[in-house]
């Protein structure tokens, strides 16, 4: 039995769509149709995230933007500026902070809340569908909780109920509640393992669980991994919240080494996409802006190749960084086969230590200024040729 005194409370609170609920923020003319969020007028890039309507299309995030208009070519796309998602996300943690000193974020659009001092005046749903109703009335943003012992186990239970769904999860609820779901639910799993998995006949957690089964998915994920995955199913893993965890950072990254091989340009941008959103968390969390952006591919034969951008503005938003990093992947990989791959930001500054050109409330309008002026000129050179504004010099 779970020891009522020692066990705490978490949530963690998963923005629904963060990126596309912002968009209706912003245009409300979204709301209803099929939509996402990626580059506009181009094939190149990859869909950041998509409405539910667009999901229910198969459109996904990480899908290659090509590969969405082949599904759904009457497909919206749209950018949205990202001083937007910023705000919001502002607005989501201050909105949470109300209710606990001890909030963590996982990434512009979660956040893990200990709520256990909390709790012990007010009831956890109590507080949760206050949460959940506050950040839909106030902010203008669904969500769905989770709510739990550990933060495996919340982040599990957020994902159950989408969207506008609150889920408790205890220790004694695991076989009941997550064993009947695809081994494809367990957090963490990669999208090329479970299926390797499935075809091995561990189609659900439960399967996963069985000790009958563990010698043969050993040898088919390794042991780390099956650890991990035992380890945080059953209640073991962390339950400390930590709003200080990636804080006074020179610089911040973060790698995976893979059981398995990745051999794809999706499945890297779909890793890289979920680390990106990592040490984006991060760098939020520490106040800080950053203007280097790498990544690192490791391939089979232990060739490691390591590109990176040096932007013109310091920045600190998902977009804009994933962007440089699905610029770097495009341009550097060419379908190897890989077992690390990572990415990083350096060259960083806290937000008091900007320079003065580059203050919170200037970034953006600088490069919006310096699209227009790009603009410009690309208009006078279309229509007065290409060598109106700058003569080439003749070689000698």
């Amino acid at each position: 039995m779970e020891n009522a005194k020692s066990v705490k409370i978490i949530f963690h609170i998963d923005m629904n769509a963060f990126f596309c609920s912002v968009a209706c923020l912003i245009n409300p003319a979204l709301r209803g149709k099929v939509f996402a969020i990626g580059r506009e007028n181009t094939y190149r890039g990859v869909i950041t995230s998509a409405s539910y309507e667009a999901r229910a299309l198969g459109i996904h995030s990480a899908m290659p933007q090509k590969e969405a208009y082949e599904k759904v070519p009457n497909l919206i796309i749209v950018s949205i500026e990202r001083k937007y998602y910023k705000q919001y996300h502002h607005l989501f943690v201050k909105l949470l902070e109300q209710y606990s000193n001890l909030v963590e974020v996982a990434s512009i659009d979660e956040a893990f809340v200990d709520v256990t001092e909390l709790s012990k005046t007010r009831h956890p749903l109590v507080i949760a569908k206050e949460i959940q109703a506050r950040l839909l009335k106030e902010v203008g943003l669904p969500c769905s909780i989770g709510i739990a012992p550990t933060l495996f186990l919340a982040k599990m239970a957020s994902d159950m109920k989408k969207p506008l769904g609150i889920t408790v999860l205890r220790k004694r609820d695991v076989k009941e509640k997550l064993y009947p779901l695809s081994v494809s639910e367990i957090y963490g799993i990669g999208k090329k393992t479970y299926p390797i998995l499935q075809e091995h006949q561990i189609l659900t957690i439960g399967d996963f669980m069985l000790s009958k089964n563990e010698e043969k998915i050993r040898m088919l994920i390794g042991d780390n991994s099956y650890q991990y995955v035992i380890t945080h199913i059953l209640g073991n893993s962390s339950n400390a919240v930590d709003p200080f965890r990636y804080s006074d950072c020179e610089s911040i990254s973060t790698s995976v080494t893979f059981e398995r091989i990745i051999d794809s340009i999706t499945e890297v941008l779909y890793e890289l996409r979920k680390m990106t959103r990592e040490v984006l968390a991060r760098l939020n969390k520490s106040s800080s802006y950053a203007k280097t952006v790498t990544i690192t591919l490791r391939n089979i034969n232990f060739k490691t190749i390591t590109r990176s951008k040096t932007l013109d503005s310091y920045v600190d938003d998902f977009s804009t960084v994933f962007e440089v990093v699905t610029d770097l992947v495009e341009a550097n990989y060419h379908e190897e086969e890989l077992r690390l791959i990572g990415v990083g930001v350096s060259n960083i500054v806290a937000a008091k230590d900007l320079p003065k050109e580059y203050n919170l409330f200037t970034i953006e309008d600088v490069n919006e200024k310096e699209e227009i002026i790009q603009n410009m000129i690309q208009n006078f050179q279309n229509k007065f040729g290409e060598n109106a504004l700058f003569q080439k010099k003749n070689k000698k």
